[in-house]
């Protein structure tokens, strides 16, 4: 590979061999009056404890600006400049381009200069890494350095159609529901539900008997799942270490890299910065991306009004179809630097040490630990009874059952946010599914087929509770539209899952998925008949079921709402909120809306399947938001809850 001099043009400086002088980058800074030098020792100090690069470092602490450390650079390596602002790299030159590889460096092939191609990297210490990533090993090469930022934002110039494709195509199609666009089989679940409505309305006593039993299935199912987490949750767990996280112990920490998908979110973006800003991580280890549509302008010019901190920055996704989180975080991986790839909602606000948390998690656990998913909470859920209700069902879901699934050995359905991967694992299973709008539930199910766990630890982030019941119901019918998608998309060759999960995870993936979604479907019917039976008496058709089916009936719908009240009281105890306690008792009037939300759904899941029902955030009033400053109550209230969680010993 020859480095050549590129001569002067516009919006270049001149002229750079591409070899390193013997001069030090805190000589040249001290030297040109950016940097004194107390501040460069305890750069070097701070370098010697993280591994980190030292211009990085100084950038992320504010001690020098990006331009001061490209000017720097070009003096220790005797390299020219490129403002791509003023001179645009040709696009006839990225044929041959690995994408992915250019914008992890980042580079990109600029001009052509005679028989010398000229490429802008952030990094002249991967010159080598630049040129294979050109697709340019063995061409005649000239390098002059540029702005990272500006040459991501080339890249997604360049390669807006690849990455695209990339986005929505990362899961395999075996393993993605975008073949569910085939109409023919929406159709045909169409024509089956229509029938069997038809049927039940007919009075056909057969259909109803069949229904009865089979909720009676499931719901036993279901209920013995619960009634085994709950006991679990009583089982004395390993002792943790005395420091959750010791990140002193790492010569390199691991750079994190947090994608935050932004859609018109503009009354929560100042407590989210506020927020992400309190994460306890070393600031030149940290990579956050705000993730927004380019079409967003609203969110965009939001955005330009704030000086985000070095380790924050906006990254525009183009517009597309199918238009969902997924797509959009499938888009910013390739933009990514972390090596651990993380997921926060807009209205999230994490406990500060949950990154560190998560680090330590990783460094201690097996390879086949793909994925740490934190606890989730609610910061308003004192607004009204459906907000209570929320956090209850929140509190149950991941204090007591979503343990219990993970000590029992099934695979888990991940949260859409708190949730951190291995960047390796993360890609092996084909990321996201952009066309599944549960994905973080799929994506929970793909990494235990491909043989991977999930750990859940004890750090909570709050979140807003949908305290409206019309966005509650669209919120949740979009989450069992993704469920029911999930299981069709699985289930499509039932031996190859068997062999995958094996019988206990295979029979796990049946119970939360299609128990799940047929807990709410059957809702109405079951409670039909109870009424039925307490005004009318039983039934002709239920008089003829077996005994067994029927008292199985009426036992697994009782046990199923003890299993419920008593999961919930343990959950409250276990985050000392037992003050939502009386929320229990309302919940007979909470399950109806989820009812509701899951014939939606399946009525969705046949006429428009990759429809994404935004959740609005900032709903809450004023008294039940956190500050976006220093912590306020919804941030103590985060604080005790993690506090109270964390007194119980980690399993």
């Amino acid at each position: 590979m020859a480095s050549r001099t590129i001569q002067p043009a516009e919006g270049v400086s001149a002229p750079p061999t591409g070899r390193r002088t013997e001069r030090r980058l805190g000589e040249i800074l001290i030297e040109a009056g950016a940097l004194d030098a107390a501040a460069l020792a305890a750069a070097l100090d701070r370098q010697r404890g993280s591994g980190q690069r030292l211009g990085r470092i100084l950038v992320q602490e504010g001690l020098i600006e990006p331009g001061q450390l490209e000017e720097a650079l070009a003096r220790q390596w005797s390299i020219g400049r490129i403002d791509l602002g003023i001179a645009e790299p040709d696009r006839a030159l990225l044929e041959g381009c690995d994408p992915a590889a250019c914008l992890a460096l980042p580079c990109i092939p600029w001009r052509r200069l005679g028989r010398t191609t000229v490429v802008a990297i952030a990094d002249p210490a991967r010159l080598a890494e630049a040129a294979a990533a050109c697709g340019r090993g063995g061409a005649s090469l000239a390098f002059a350095l540029a702005d990272a930022g500006a040459i991501r934002r080339a890249l997604a110039r360049g390669f807006r159609r690849e990455l695209m494709a990339r986005a929505i195509g990362r899961t395999p199609a075996p393993l993605s529901v975008r073949s569910w666009a085939q109409r023919g089989q929406r159709n045909g679940l169409l024509a089956l539900g229509t029938i069997a409505l038809t049927a039940a309305l007919a009075g056909t006593d057969a259909l109803l008997a069949g229904i009865l039993a089979w909720a009676a299935l499931w719901n036993g199912a279901t209920a013995a799942m619960r009634l085994a987490a709950l006991a679990l949750s009583f089982r004395r767990p390993i002792e943790p270490p005395a420091e959750v996280a010791r990140l002193n112990r790492f010569r390199t920490p691991p750079t994190v890299s947090i994608l935050v998908p932004l859609y018109r979110e503009t009354e929560v973006l100042d407590q989210l910065i506020a927020g992400l800003s309190r994460i306890d991580y070393p600031a030149d280890r940290l990579d956050i991306i705000l993730v927004v549509e380019e079409d967003d302008e609203p969110m965009l010019n939001a955005l330009a009004l704030h000086e985000l901190p070095a380790f924050m920055r906006t990254l525009p996704v183009p517009a597309g179809n199918p238009r969902t989180k997924p797509r959009a975080m499938n888009y910013a991986l390739d933009f990514a630097r972390g090596e651990i790839i993380g997921i926060y909602d807009a209205e999230d606000q994490p406990d500060p040490g949950q990154v560190s948390a998560v680090v330590e998690t990783f460094s201690q656990a097996s390879l086949r630990v793909g994925c740490v998913q934190a606890r989730l909470g609610y910061y308003n859920a004192g607004q009204n009874w459906l907000a209570r209700c929320f956090a209850v069902e929140y509190a149950t879901w991941f204090e007591v059952l979503l343990p219990g699934v993970q000590r029992l050995g099934l695979p888990v359905p991940l949260g859409g946010t708190s949730v951190f991967f291995r960047r390796e694992v993360l890609e092996a299973v084909g990321a996201w599914d952009a066309h599944n709008v549960t994905e973080d539930a799929d994506l929970g199910m793909r990494l235990a087929r491909f043989g991977y766990r999930t750990e859940v630890i004890r750090s909570t982030t709050l979140e807003e509770a949908n305290c409206h019941a019309r966005a509650w119901i669209r919120q949740r019918s979009r989450w069992l539209k993704g469920y029911a998608a999930t299981w069709i998309t699985h289930m499509r060759r039932p031996g190859a899952l068997w062999r995958d999960l094996g019988p206990v995870g295979f029979a796990g993936f049946q119970i939360i998925l299609l128990g799940g979604i047929t807990a709410y479907l059957a809702l109405p019917f079951l409670w039909a008949s109870w009424a039925w039976v307490a005004l009318a008496g039983v039934p002709a058709w239920m008089a003829a079921l077996p005994g067994p089916v029927l008292w199985g009936f009426w036992g697994t719908m009782l046990l199923g709402q003890a299993t419920m009240i008593a999961a919930g009281l343990r959950a409250l105890a276990l985050t000392g909120q037992l003050r939502l306690a009386p929320a229990l008792i309302v919940m007979p009037v909470y399950w109806p809306l989820g009812a509701v939300a899951a014939w939606l759904a399946v009525i969705e899941l046949c006429l428009a399947p990759f429809r994404w029902h935004k959740t609005r955030h900032g709903i809450s009033d004023s008294r039940h938001r956190p500050a976006a400053g220093a912590p306020g109550r919804a941030a103590g209230r985060a604080q005790r809850i993690a506090a109270a969680s964390s007194r119980r010993r980690v399993s």
